[in-house]
């Protein structure tokens, strides 16, 4: 199973728009978004794939973003949570806090998605894989990333 990361779009429509094409095109089954969408129309463009969210630290909007998120069957992460999928355990959240990234990494999961810093970034500490697909705003380089859940394989791509 192979899945998009995406985090910090900061209300970028189209280009969310076409980082989820290329996602989509890249071969991603589901869709996993580490938060700063800041508006309900981002959750929209994620919407062609199973999605999962959760809330940064510019989600102001929390109401109108959970109306997107039921309206397009997303899954809320609050902010910050795990899932199953491909039979590996996935922990999400935004990165701005330590605490979230601590209570989350104790469960020692497969792997620790995050965003918040607009770096990419791959990292192993034990058996957890960190993983941080950039951003696609205020970025050097617009950045999403592709995991490969079989083959553990991370691929991080440019969008322009």
């Amino acid at each position: 199973m192979r899945i998009g990361i995406i985090s910090d779009t900061h209300d970028q429509i189209e280009r969310t728009r076409l980082a989820v094409r290329t996602l989509v095109e890249q071969g991603a089954e589901a869709l996993i978004h580490c938060g700063d969408l800041t508006t309900p129309d981002v959750v929209y463009e994620c919407g062609v794939l199973p999605c999962h969210i959760v809330f940064g630290n510019n989600d102001y909007d929390e109401t109108g973003i959970r109306e997107a998120m039921t309206a397009i069957r997303g899954v809320c992460l609050e902010k910050g949570g795990e899932i199953t999928l491909g039979g590996k355990r996935i922990a999400v959240t935004h990165g701005d806090s330590g605490k979230q990234i601590r209570r989350l990494s104790a469960a020692k999961p497969d792997y620790l998605l995050f965003g918040h810093t607009h770096v990419p970034s791959d990292a192993r500490e034990g058996s957890t894989r960190f993983i941080n697909p950039g951003a696609i705003h205020r970025a050097q380089n617009w950045t999403v990333a592709l995991l490969d859940l079989d083959t553990d394989l991370l691929r991080f791509v440019k969008i322009r």
